[in-house]
């Protein structure tokens, strides 16, 4: 779209305008100065308490429910929210996590700098870890984690959900990708890896969905020695979304 022109007229007009507001402006301070001081209502008045009588027993509203309630959801187990397994699903080739919890040091050791991510998270103040994991088909493993921080004065979900999107698209330690958004979420992605392929072994794919929703932060990956088709991982965030 190309600018404006800025010819003799354009600046005139402007003048005009900034002319006219400053005028204004010198106007409405000479009759507010000639006005006799209009004395402030007291601090303290009775009768602003709201509402002035509580209401009847028959006539409070109901509380919502949880399905419209997500701090309802999300206080209770949060175990429950865990996408549940598909049937016919092995469990998991590794113990972790013991009966749905992750301690915060066990995940962070699941990242290269765990160090750092401890300390990172321990300082966002997480309250609590569910994780899920499962095996299916051959060598296709599948991890879930749901993250969940107290209130407080940092916005720990959306700050580490962000923390882990920011270098994504980055082909050292990311997927190399922009990936693609989590329908109905604000800043949720998943992703598809390139291959990864050293001598001797088999080729290792991954796939990755991020995504935040209140105070809880899913992280969901899925490693396969063939390839994985973004519907997959596409799916399954989807499917979790819809449960937080």
């Amino acid at each position: 779209m190309k600018p404006r022109p800025r010819g003799r007229t354009t600046l005139l007009i402007a003048a005009a305008a900034v002319l006219g507001i400053a005028g204004g402006t010198a106007v409405g301070y000479g009759v507010q100065a000639d006005r006799a001081p209009t004395p402030l209502p007291a601090l303290s008045q009775p009768n602003l308490a709201y509402p002035a009588k509580a209401l009847p027993a028959d006539k409070v509203p109901d509380p919502l429910p949880v399905s419209q309630d997500r701090q309802r959801k999300t206080d209770g187990d949060l175990r429950e929210l865990l996408v549940s397994k598909p049937s016919g699903m092995r469990n998991a080739r590794f113990p972790l996590p013991t009966k749905g919890w992750m301690s915060l040091d066990a995940y962070a050791r699941e990242f290269k700098s765990e160090d750092y991510m401890f300390e990172r998270l321990a300082e966002a103040d997480v309250r609590r870890i569910a994780a899920a994991n499962w095996s299916q088909g051959q060598h296709r493993d599948v991890g879930i984690r749901l993250v969940q921080f107290r209130s407080g004065a940092e916005l720990g979900a959306s700050d580490h959900a962000n923390d882990q999107l920011g270098y994504m698209p980055y082909a050292k330690g990311g997927a190399g990708n922009e990936g693609d958004p989590i329908k109905g979420s604000g800043n949720g992605r998943y992703f598809v890896y390139k291959a990864v392929n050293k001598p001797g072994y088999l080729p290792v794919y991954q796939a990755r969905a991020i995504a935040q929703r209140g105070d809880v932060m899913f992280d969901i990956n899925i490693f396969d020695t063939a390839p994985i088709s973004k519907k997959d991982i596409r799916t399954l965030a989807e499917r979790q979304l819809e449960r937080l």
